[in-house]
């Protein structure tokens, strides 16, 4: 759903050639539906439109659906009313909109950060159907990064400064006279986000409701003329005292429920080091395993919380799209499906 934006269409750049899933509907506004999808879509991914994505008819976001999963791609200003009833349909929704976020009985998901939240779709009042989120795309990488600190030491605050990609903001998205030799110091909710989706990530649910982590959260969010990976400069506070090697071999080591069931997805080594002093950068590590890896670099001593490092990762496939069908990657293998 959703299909001809920028988001959708990565799903499906992605799905085209997946080893489990099928594209069998694309589904978009009432402009574009009755339509076959490649003279409706103005296609802007590295690689060529998938023939058989090209010939499928678009579907408008009201008709009936004949599919089990739904992956949404969809405008937050229409999401939550679309999601909700495709769900009550007996629908499962993977989401990308922020809308279900914080539904008490919806899952935040990172796969390799706390698949154990998925319990709670159990508890959803969706008349059988489900609704699964995936976090916003700056938040990804950063939590991916903070687990395998949080999981040896304990994290206690967070600061971070994010630097971000223009494809962030979807297309044709922001103004080149805005972009070009510059850098634009806010974008629209997206501190509020960073502030508040890592304490769910990293909270509990407790058989009826998500308990958010006790973590102290500041983050300032700017937009970089970089196409695409979010790069951010991380600085932590840790509950237990650690070595900077006990931090980079948690990091080395870093292996979680994706990784056990080689889901299609998932990066063999989801968190990368890079001892290289000038790493990681956008253009050269932003597609490590194929844009499922979160680089991390510049691990140091802060002079105020006590160590400080940087993040990578790729905005529109590990935070967006692919991270989408990493959860539904997720719920086939562990039985969500039967």
């Amino acid at each position: 759903m959703g299909a001809t934006g920028s988001v959708g269409q990565k799903f499906v750049q992605l799905l085209s050639r997946h080893p489990w899933f099928e594209i069998k509907v694309l589904a978009a506004s009432q402009r574009s539906a009755g339509k076959p999808y490649r003279d409706v879509v103005n296609w802007i991914q590295s690689t060529p439109l998938p023939t058989s994505a090209g010939s499928l008819i678009v579907q408008s976001a009201a008709s009936e659906l004949p599919v089990k999963i739904l992956f949404s791609a969809l405008d937050a200003k229409v999401a939550e009313t679309v999601e909700k009833k495709f769900a009550n349909q007996g629908h499962i929704v993977i989401s990308n909109a922020r809308n279900h976020r914080f539904h008490p009985q919806v899952p935040l998901l990172i796969p390799e950060v706390n698949p154990h939240h998925l319990q709670a779709i159990e508890k959803q009042p969706f008349n059988g159907g489900k609704i699964i989120t995936n976090p916003n795309c700056s938040t990804t990488g950063l939590v991916l990064a903070l687990t395998p600190l949080n999981e040896a030491f304990g994290i206690k605050k967070i600061h971070v400064v994010t630097m971000q990609a223009l494809s962030g903001a979807g297309y044709p998205g922001v103004s080149s006279l805005d972009a070009l030799d510059n850098v634009i110091p806010f974008i629209p909710g997206e501190e509020e986000k960073m502030e508040r989706e890592p304490k769910k990530l990293l909270g509990q649910w407790d058989g009826s409701r998500f308990r958010d982590a006790p973590l102290t959260i500041s983050a300032s969010c700017n937009r970089v003329p970089v196409l695409e990976g979010h790069l951010e400069s991380v600085s932590v506070k840790l509950a237990e005292p650690a070595e900077q090697a006990e931090i980079i071999d948690a990091w080395r080591n870093f292996r979680a429920v994706p990784q056990e069931l080689s889901l299609p997805s998932a990066p063999m080594q989801p968190v990368h080091y890079f001892e290289e002093e000038n790493l990681p950068q956008p253009r050269l590590q932003r597609d490590l395993e194929k844009g499922m890896a979160v680089s991390v670099g510049r691990l140091r001593s802060c002079a105020i919380l006590d160590y400080k490092f940087v993040v990578l990762s790729h905005n529109t496939i590990r935070g967006a799209a692919g991270g989408a069908i990493l959860n539904a990657e997720l719920l086939v293998a562990l039985g969500y499906l039967n």
